[in-house]
């Protein structure tokens, strides 16, 4: 019954916020047709990413999906040019490292000269530490932030003049729950989505002159098989029991194609804030109007997250599960 008020509370204080806003929005902004747009989706070959992916091509674009691993970007592109209504959508593939900026420059360069200037940005791609802040290391936080943080800002460096000639764009960053509320066990996620929400959110404010509108999308836990692609630190095996059961709880954890649907969304009415999954949706709403609450119920949750056992405190090098991180 509590969840049931928060969660109408929390929509018709967005819904009045919204109409409000939009009031002063010029029409243009409000509406975006997806057919022959170009749009580019990091972290676009699994997951959420290939759901947005998807979803962008059925509604009449040309998309092109980035990643690290090139066979994994090959398996990507065949499945969405097998499953495409559109026959006529233009479906590429990039290999990209996005902690590198020559990379970055080098990628949007080739995504241009094979599909046109970037009409639609989503930066998706991601990477996940999972352990006690005690196991983690400075360069955990380097690479989230570089990951979650710098790629994102380097991206829309990138295709800012592109949308600015063209009268305009959509940028959709994809920041978390973790980036509202820092969940235990989970310090360098965390901290990294914060600094993207905030990024993210004063890029639309600055961006808006240009008619670009940037959304900022916060998903819940996901069903996206990211436990498998995580990185665990500490007590491994209990680290991994713990991140692998929140993934796959149906009440707790929403599918990538329902978040997919409702970010593709937010790009067409020009939405720039958006939480996704009723817990989501209730943990962000308690930290705005209860934060000492939360703080507590955090307290309380990382006591019962596995402790270090026989491991020493503060280790110069941890053992890690997966050597390399996920791209969501």
């Amino acid at each position: 019954m509590a969840i049931g008020i928060f969660e109408r509370v929390a929509s018709a204080s967005g819904h009045a916020l919204a109409a409000g806003l939009s009031a002063g929005v010029p029409a243009s902004r409000r509406g975006f047709s997806l057919v022959g747009k170009n749009a580019l989706v990091t972290g676009g070959v699994r997951g959420l990413g290939f759901e947005v992916a998807r979803v962008l091509v059925a509604k009449g674009a040309n998309v092109a999906v980035a990643a690290r691993d090139a066979s994994d970007i090959r398996g990507a592109v065949d499945d969405l040019r097998d499953t495409s209504p559109n026959d006529d959508a233009r479906i590429i593939g990039e290999a990209c490292d996005l902690r590198d900026p020559n990379a970055i420059t080098a990628m949007l360069e080739r995504v241009r000269a094979r599909l046109g200037p970037v009409d639609v940005l989503v930066n998706n791609a991601g990477t996940t530490q999972v352990g006690p802040l005690d196991a983690m290391r400075v360069e955990d936080f380097e690479d989230a932030m570089q990951v979650h943080c710098f790629a994102p800002l380097r991206l829309v460096f990138g295709v800012w003049e592109d949308m600015r000639s063209r009268g305009g764009g959509r940028i959709a960053n994809v920041s978390s729950i973790g980036g509202i509320v820092p969940v235990p066990h989970l310090l360098p996620y965390s901290v990294s989505k914060f600094a993207l929400l905030g990024l993210s959110q004063g890029m639309h404010a600055e961006l808006a002159r240009d008619g670009i509108v940037v959304s900022t999308i916060a998903p819940g836990p996901m069903r996206t098989g990211s436990p498998r692609r995580a990185s665990f630190r500490g007590n491994q095996e209990k680290e991994y029991a713990w991140f692998a059961g929140s993934d796959t709880l149906p009440l707790l954890s929403v599918t990538p194609w329902r978040a997919a649907k409702r970010l593709v969304r937010a790009i067409e009415r020009g939405e720039t804030y958006v939480v996704i999954g009723l817990p989501a949706k209730v943990a962000a709403l308690a930290s705005g109007v209860a934060p000492g609450l939360v703080a507590r119920a955090l307290t309380i949750a990382n006591a019962a997250l596995p402790g270090w056992d026989d491991f020493p405190p503060r280790p110069r090098v941890s053992r890690v599960v997966a050597t390399s991180p996920a791209w969501q």
